[in-house]
């Protein structure tokens, strides 16, 4: 079938000159990719972290030391390496590195507990691990019980050269005492391991596309933890369609003007590790690491020295910046794009940030098996429907289904499929899961990832999600969705943050009930109640509200809704 602007509706919101299809075959592996950016862009800034810049010149040089190094100490093709680190200039190093010596990247949350850890190190089946001294400690209690033979420990201040190194090292372990006591007699540094790795011989691995490049894994917020396979293809066809949909915006950036990319989301995140790590090494920009984000001052003094042009984060993340009064010392005239995804973009939050910087936030969605993005609103702010998911990307498409898997109509609600070559071919070692999001059309034998997510899809091809299957609360054979009551509740004078959970009701079968953080501290729980009372029909009213000084969050700040209904349950 011939792909045209009649094809599909949502192809009529496409620029003009932008390509419905990309070519998912354009490299041979992310070893070509990643050749052709070291070289294109070598003189330019690659990353900044803490006051430190490198070139992409030197990314590839460090990058190709580690490489060697992995290999030399007999890692081969396929051996999977664990990255637990936050936003430092070694991650970029380690992830493009180990890529380069033809190893699967296991991305892992510095935030795990050793349960967690223990999981994934094990699950993956790991050989090697780059990790930061902070989080050492819990790996000396699980590293028994995993198939880990190579540790190679990494202090924050390692890269940020002679004496800033030093200082910034010595007040995070004996002032800030953020480095717990570890032992692990056979780990080795890893600025040792760069060292000897300059000395070493690199090989270039044989890969294909059809190769794993990462092991990424769910969040766990619904369950166990599982890890999507992406392969090399998979990632190399996000990255082509992201810097598609990017371009009409940063061609707009004057002629030797950088293209400062704020990465303020962990790079092992997916959303980060394809939207800046690896877009930027597509399209030559430099992304700016923020180590720390919820150190909003520290954060704030970063923005001022740079003229950012994009920046990708989360609904929390930017309530929060603009809820610090320093945020308006900040010039924000370069900015090109903002892209929201990870949770519900609030209209509220939209707006305010519109108002603050002149550049409406652009929300997306996408998933850690789709490598992640599926969809995203136009660029352009006339077309740009908040509180929507926007339209497919390039030879992506999406439908609803129904519960007895059929195709819905348009405006009907069902859950999000998506069909594309950024879809993971499964979970590693979980043929059993991977069937359940698994669905062949059998009307043309296409194979379906089915999300999880309910959504509807408008006359446009525009698609909303309504909310996770999971998080759906049932009042009285009525459906309530969280999004749309966490929505309605953040525009009430007074709140800065909401969360939204179904609880146990003898009458109704569930309840609504909210959790919120107050910006106000004379804000009653009746004020609540009477603005949900004007713009909530009465079945989606919270019957419960409790305030709280902060709410449960995932590493990149997402809403953890499943900790509340745990603490509920209790």
């Amino acid at each position: 079938m011939a792909v045209t602007r009649d094809t599909f509706p949502w192809l009529k919101f496409y620029p003009a000159g932008m390509p419905f299809e990309i070519n998912p075959d354009v490299y041979s592996s992310l070893l070509e990719m990643i050749d052709e950016g070291f070289t294109k862009y070598a003189s330019r800034k690659a990353y900044a972290c803490m006051g430190k810049e490198i070139t992409y010149a030197e990314l590839d040089k460090q990058s190709r030391n580690f490489a060697a190094y992995l290999q030399s100490i007999g890692l081969q093709k396929g051996d999977r390496l664990a990255i637990q680190m936050p936003n430092v200039l070694q991650y970029p190093i380690a992830m493009f590195g180990a890529l380069r010596a033809g190893l699967t990247v296991v991305n892992t949350n510095p935030l795990y507990t050793p349960r967690e850890m223990e999981h994934q190190f094990k699950d993956s089946g790991a050989k090697a691990i780059v990790i930061l001294a902070n989080f050492a400690s819990n790996l000396e209690k699980v590293l028994p019980h995993t198939n880990i033979e190579h540790v190679l420990v990494t202090e924050i201040g390692d890269l940020l050269g002679f004496g800033k190194k030093q200082l910034v090292n010595f007040v995070v372990k004996n002032v800030k005492k953020m480095v717990p006591d570890y032992d692990l007699p056979t780990a080795k540094s890893f600025t040792d391991a760069l060292s000897k790795g300059s000395a070493a011989e690199y090989q270039k691995p044989d890969l294909r596309n059809s190769d794993l490049a990462f092991i990424q894994y769910t969040g766990g917020t619904t369950g166990v933890s599982k890890g999507a396979m992406l392969t090399h293809r998979n990632i190399i066809s996000n990255v082509e369609a992201n810097c598609v949909y990017l371009s009409p915006m940063l061609n707009t950036i004057p002629e030797g003007q950088t293209n400062v990319i704020v990465a303020a989301l962990p790079l092992y995140h997916v959303y980060a590790l394809t939207c800046n790590a690896l877009s930027a090494l597509k399209n030559g920009g430099m992304n700016l690491l923020i180590t720390n984000p919820r150190d909003m001052e520290a954060f704030i003094k970063d923005l001022k020295k740079y003229k950012v042009t994009t920046f990708t984060g989360v609904n929390t993340l930017y309530n929060g910046l603009m809820n610090n009064p320093k945020i308006g010392e900040v010039d924000f005239s370069g900015l090109k794009i903002t892209s929201a995804g990870g949770m519900a973009l609030q209209k509220v939050v939209a707006e305010r940030w519109y108002k603050l910087t002149g550049n409406l936030p652009t929300e997306g969605y996408g998933l850690s098996e789709t490598s992640p993005v599926l969809c995203a609103n136009p660029l352009k702010t006339t077309d740009n429907r908040v509180g929507t998911i926007g339209i497919p990307f390039p030879s992506t498409e999406m439908r609803i289904m129904r519960d007895d898997s059929t195709w819905a109509d348009i405006g009907e609600a069902g859950e999000i499929c998506a069909l594309g070559p950024q879809v993971m071919p499964g979970y590693y070692n979980r043929p059993d899961e991977t069937a359940k999001v698994m669905f062949t059309d059998p009307a043309d034998g296409r194979q379906w990832f089915k999300t999880g997510d309910v959504g509807v899809m408008d006359a446009d091809g525009f698609f909303k999600i309504v909310d996770r299957k999971k998080d759906m609360v049932l009042v009285s054979g009525f459906n309530v969705y969280p999004n749309e009551i966490e929505d309605v509740v953040a525009q009430c004078q007074g709140v800065l943050e909401v969360a939204c959970i179904g609880v146990p009701d003898e009458k109704t079968t569930e309840a609504v009930k909210i959790f919120v953080v107050k910006k106000d501290e004379s804000l009653t729980k009746e004020q609540i109640m009477a603005y949900c009372r004007e713009n909530l029909t009465a079945y989606k009213c919270p019957k419960h509200i409790e305030f709280r000084t902060e709410l449960p969050k995932t590493n990149v700040g997402k809403i953890l809704r499943k900790a509340l209904r745990d603490e509920v349950k209790k």
